[in-house]
């Protein structure tokens, strides 16, 4: 007997299959291969479908449920594309993700509850902590979409360096980066962020965490001993200039950017900002902005850290140009491969200006001699092979369908909170205070929204992050972000997780909130 006939053997004459006990009268109407792949899905994260085990194939699938094959076929390609499970010919379909636990299950002895997990400020541990803690959807900000990694031209692009590679190579490379690499950075900064810079002008180091933290020691000997910074603005960049003993001055933001006449009032001679897509607001520095910025750098002898960390996923607006393109002494530009590819990479660089560049390229040395060598080659490779701007093509239609799935179901589930910086990047801010954007059911066209409805009355966001884990939904919540007070709201992640996923945590994170 072979595999087909021992599948179809016992086949149940009814709509439903033996296998996980399916159902089609479970699916709702229009919506089969989503719910398909939701129930395969489930099985994964909960463990029934083990790592290396195998789906049916589709043609028996469909005719136990009395679908048509194309149904199985397109559920069994989204699982394909989010990593879950790959096709291996006559091995079939085999599951090749690792399960995740139910958040809202029983907790082992000695789990931290979810409340425990959102402090009202935490500490330089609570990115780590949050990673950790199980739960069935992850909506924390800060990833691409990992399954869509180019493996296959990373695998050829290492060949080909392996190949041309000599001994020498294997050696200590140059603190400073691979010359190819440095080359290749600088040809991506032109065409894609207006930057003119000569690669001798560009640092690699190991992501924008490693920048700032080589810049600690550079600033205090330019005698900056303080750092001004967005708020809301990124928890984790200030912590990384908090541990090297800088002062963190904090200046609001509104739907312009920062407010340079608040900048101009705290007398700070350096900034931390996030102009082509604020975080978190996703606030674009307005044209005006930026010219009384550039006004204040000049003027004053003021510098500019500029954190390039999404600029490249856009969907509905015209590309920004990066501050480095307009004043290039004052501005210390940072970018990575962190949104572009994976964070594991820890890969980034700095174009700093020409009087810091000598003293950044020592402070890299004498902390670890420099990047591997090979990650830079096999980078630089991508990079001038074309590879990378196709893969960014293909990360920006995915990330786009994952965002509008989290703006539709915002709409549905919570409709009365008011969404921020759906233009651009991997995340989405939503605040409780009706005021100062739009609702989600208002971007999606559905009508003005009752803001009232939002139902965070007497509940801080912290609170509404621990009840949505409790639901098995990860988020960050807003006031993480800021060192004033300001109106409560999540930062919510969408860009790792198939719209599936993103419309189910939201539904959940709605019954989170409605259940306080």
């Amino acid at each position: 007997m072979n595999g087909v006939e021992k599948w179809t053997s016992e086949r149940s004459k009814a709509s439903g299959s033996d296998f996980l006990q399916l159902d089609v009268g479970d699916a709702p109407a229009g919506g089969m291969a989503d719910w398909l792949a939701w129930r395969l899905r489930e099985a994964i994260a909960d463990g029934r479908l083990a790592v290396g085990g195998r789906l049916p194939p589709t043609r028996v699938l469909a005719a136990e449920l009395r679908v048509s094959r194309g149904v199985v076929t397109e559920a069994y390609r989204r699982l394909t594309e989010d990593g879950h499970v790959e096709g291996r010919r006559r091995g079939g379909t085999v599951v090749v993700a690792a399960p995740v636990d139910e958040g809202p299950g029983p907790r082992a002895a000695g789990q931290e509850q979810p409340a425990v997990l959102f402090p009202a400020a935490p500490g330089p541990e609570a990115f780590e902590v949050l990673r950790a803690a199980p739960a069935s959807i992850d909506l924390t900000p800060g990833l691409p979409d990992l399954a869509a990694f180019p493996r296959a031209a990373w695998l050829r692009a290492e060949r080909a360096v392996l190949g041309e590679l000599s001994a020498a190579d294997l050696g200590y490379g140059d603190p400073h980066g691979t010359p190819a690499l440095r080359r290749a950075v600088a040809g991506w900064l032109a065409r894609n962020r207006g930057i003119r810079a000569d690669p001798d002008d560009v640092v690699i180091v190991a992501g924008t965490a490693q920048a700032l933290t080589l810049l600690h020691p550079v600033l205090r000997t330019d005698g900056v001993g303080a750092v001004a910074v967005e708020d809301p603005g990124s928890l984790g960049t200030r912590q990384h200039l908090e541990n090297g003993g800088l002062d963190i001055v904090p200046v609001p933001v509104d739907a312009d950017g920062i407010r340079v006449d608040a900048l101009r009032a705290t007398g700070a001679r350096a900034v931390l900002l996030t102009p082509a897509h604020q975080f978190p607001t996703g606030a674009v520095l307005s044209g005006e902005r930026r010219r009384e910025l550039l006004r204040w750098a000049e003027d004053g002898g003021g510098l500019v850290l500029e954190d390039d960390y999404d600029a490249e996923h856009r969907y509905d607006r015209p590309p920004v140009p990066a501050l480095r393109a307009m004043l290039a002494e004052r501005v210390c530009y940072m970018g990575s491969v962190s949104k572009l590819l994976a964070p594991a990479l820890r890969v980034g660089w700095v174009v700093p200006p020409p009087g810091y560049r000598d003293a950044l390229v020592n402070a890299k040395r004498f902390t670890d001699l420099g990047n591997a060598v090979l990650p830079q080659l096999v980078l630089a490779r991508l990079m001038e092979s074309g590879e990378l701007e196709r893969h960014l093509r293909l990360l920006r239609g995915r990330h786009r369908r994952r965002r509008d799935a989290m703006i539709a179901a915002i709409a549905e589930h919570l409709p009365g909170a008011v969404v921020h910086g759906a233009a651009a990047g991997l995340h989405l801010t939503v605040t409780f205070d009706g005021a100062g954007g739009e609702t989600a059911a208002e971007a999606v066209g559905a009508g003005p929204a009752g803001r009232a409805d939002a139902g965070l009355t007497g509940v801080t966001d912290t609170e509404l992050a621990a009840a949505a884990l409790s639901c098995g939904v990860k988020v960050q919540p807003l006031s993480w972000h800021r060192l004033r007070t300001g109106p409560p709201g999540l930062v919510l992640g969408y860009a790792a997780s198939h719209p599936d996923a993103v419309t189910e945590g939201v539904r959940l994170l709605g019954r989170a909130l409605r259940g306080r």
